[in-house]
């Protein structure tokens, strides 16, 4: 499927997503821009917050890096580590995978890694390994895909899933991802909304569970995810025309009342 059978985001109105209540979007490359937040970041979520559409944060992101973002930002909580937690905007905690045994989860996550390491001697843990829970990253700035997915097919060998950003490799529990850890905190916290009030955002293939048409039927792409089409099974529903958090930024004036759409975007 390419995205020229996608419906661009230009072409909608805020009429087609007047339902909308919650934003469950990633932050890298979506809500960033060039890796940082731009200076119109938190302003953009405010207007949706005064608008009654709250932005819940879906992010691959440690835990420990994770619960700063929910504690200075307008947010109505973030699920870190591609599923793994829920951080609520309190500073309470929801494990949202099953793991009896966090000490040894984590003794295991890295050996893991290091028999994935002898096959790719160049693979660097990640710096943030060490405020993450549920799974254990890597950077992934010098591999190829066909590196990807061998690294990929290894880790379901040894019992383990696996998924990558445009930062970084995660090994994880299975079964674990965006989509479920989203669907478990949506029944467990916003259990008045329904599907067709949630909208999904993102650009890379750790997304890709919340493209799933399936189980959020509403979702967007900004048009970074473009470089990772190919390698996707579930691609979003919609495009942007801009990247990273100018997408999203157009994606918020359709969502926002009274807001004002530039045509010559």
């Amino acid at each position: 499927m390419h995205f020229s059978s996608f419906i661009p985001l230009f072409s909608l109105d805020q009429a087609d997503l007047s339902e909308i209540r919650l934003i469950g979007s990633d932050v890298d490359g979506t809500l960033t821009h060039n890796g940082k937040f731009s200076y119109d970041f938190i302003s953009t979520l405010l207007n949706l917050q005064s608008a009654g559409i709250k932005v819940l944060l879906v992010t691959g992101r440690s835990a420990g890096w994770v619960s700063a973002l929910v504690n200075y930002l307008p947010v109505a909580g973030a699920i870190a580590e591609n599923g793994g937690i829920f951080l609520h905007p309190n500073g309470q905690q929801d494990l949202l995978s099953s793991i009896p045994n966090l000490s040894k989860h984590r003794i295991l996550l890295e050996n893991t890694f290091h028999q994935i390491k002898q096959l790719f001697p160049n693979l660097q843990a990640s710096t943030d390994n060490q405020f993450r829970i549920t799974d254990w990253t890597f950077d992934v700035d010098d591999l190829s895909t066909d590196d990807l997915q061998a690294i990929s097919s290894q880790c379901r060998q040894m019992g383990w899933s696996f998924t990558y950003s445009n930062v970084q490799g995660h090994i994880k529990p299975p079964h674990q991802d965006k989509a479920t850890g989203l669907d478990t905190v949506l029944k467990n916290q916003f259990s008045d909304l329904i599907s067709q009030q949630v909208l999904t955002v993102g650009d890379s293939p750790n997304d890709e569970a919340m493209f799933n048409p399936d189980l959020f039927p509403i979702s967007f792409g900004v048009a970074n995810v473009r470089h990772y089409q190919d390698m996707m099974l579930h691609l979003p529903q919609y495009i942007t025309q801009a990247s990273e958090f100018a997408g999203f930024q157009e994606l918020a004036q359709l969502l926002l009342p009274n807001s004002v759409t530039d045509d010559s975007m």
